[in-house]
């Protein structure tokens, strides 16, 4: 009994002394810059007013759970660990276009899609970068969440100036610290959601470029160009405490058309308030992939994708969030594959170009090839 007690007892040291050395590896591992800054003095202070943070955090406009009645996240986890899932990644590389984005008229208004949800628009003379990620990973855990073959073709070097770089929320997948601070030669100015300023601050951007906005702002950001932000049914966070930066939705309103952009969230009323609210779209960027029943409250099914369209009153989409990275449990073309079978019927006309292949947005009528049928 005594020999029994003693190994007992080395065991608790052992591990006891393991869960210390792991706590302390998080501990330093996670100071790194990557994982940004918390809002602090004014920022915090202007944060605090917001109608939209409540007892200490950022919170949706009516909270529901993320987890689906009759799912757990307990289930969910098991099954992303352990779980075997089909084609959650293609073996074959994606087909791509490199077009040269320093040689495009600074006049043509067009979309350039990178895969996920990053995205390169020009629009009446000026330049926007959406949610870039060209660091070929959508996580800090070095070796996971890795980009698909052929879909890291651009890097930071091939973007002209930025006149806006636009972010929606600052998880992983959408504010990339390797790119942004690649990007900090190029951009002029950043517009993203409260206390999302702080992580850009903190990897030296200057306080003067960052345009911080709460739900249902605008901002006229030069004459004529007007940035107006919504709700998105989201969240937000780069460390243990969740929610300090708020998640938005976009209309981008220039002299001649106005591009929606969703960000990340699950269907919401809010869409057919935006339509309302801003008449007709004539571009929208619609988030459709990573998706789930499991989660449906934080990121929209593909038909959800196809109504929050026609509630904004939008005469094209282009589905993001898809093709780049697997967050999900579906197959990677399961969302080009559903979303263009819903639309065939639909109000709006769908675009499904190619990573790096041009949208024009004076072309309503231009067609696109189903890029992936045939790729394993």
């Amino acid at each position: 009994m005594k020999y029994i007690l003693k190994i007992l007892k080395r065991t608790v040291i052992v591990i006891v002394s393991l869960l210390i050395v792991l706590t302390i590896t998080i501990f330093f591992y996670m100071k790194q810059a990557k994982f940004g800054k918390l809002p602090s003095g004014i920022r915090l202070e202007r944060i605090q007013q917001s109608p939209n943070y409540k007892k200490g955090k950022f919170v949706n406009q009516v909270e529901r759970p993320i987890i689906t009645e009759g799912h757990s996240m307990i289930r969910e986890v098991y099954k992303t660990l352990f779980k075997k899932f089909e084609r959650t990644a293609p073996s074959d590389s994606l087909p791509s276009v490199k077009t040269n984005l320093h040689a495009l008229a600074a006049d043509s208004n067009l979309v350039v899609w990178f895969g996920h949800s990053s995205v390169y628009m020009q629009l009446d003379g000026k330049k926007f970068l959406i949610d870039p990620v060209f660091s070929s990973s959508a996580s800090p855990i070095p070796g996971s969440v890795k980009a698909y073959k052929g879909t890291d073709v651009y890097k930071p070097g091939d973007l002209p100036a930025i006149d806006y770089l636009i972010i929606s929320h600052d998880h992983y997948d959408h504010l990339d610290y390797e790119t942004i601070l690649a990007l900090k030669p190029k951009v002029k100015h950043v517009i993203c959601g409260l206390g999302a300023g702080a992580h850009f601050e903190h990897w030296g951007y200057a306080k003067e470029q960052i345009i911080e906005m709460d739900w249902y702002e605008t901002s006229m950001v030069d004459s004529n160009y007007i940035i107006h932000s919504f709700p998105a049914h989201h969240d937000g966070g780069r460390g243990f405490k969740r929610s300090q930066a708020l998640w938005l939705s976009f209309v981008i309103e220039s002299p001649a058309m106005k591009i929606f952009y969703s960000g990340d969230g699950g269907y919401d009323p809010v869409f057919k308030e935006i339509g309302e609210k801003m008449g007709n779209i004539d571009f929208a960027l619609m988030e459709c992939g990573q998706y789930n029943v499991a989660w449906q409250s934080v990121h929209k099914l593909p038909d959800e994708a196809k109504q929050a369209t026609i509630d904004i009153n939008a005469r094209r989409m282009l589905p993001v969030h898809h093709s780049k990275f697997t967050l999900a449990q579906h197959s990677w073309d399961d969302p080009l594959v559903k979303i263009s079978a819903l639309s065939e019927q639909a109000p709006y006309t769908l675009a499904t170009p190619m990573i790096g292949e041009i949208v024009n947005l004076n072309t309503p009528e231009q067609t696109f090839r189903q890029w992936w049928v045939g790729l394993k």
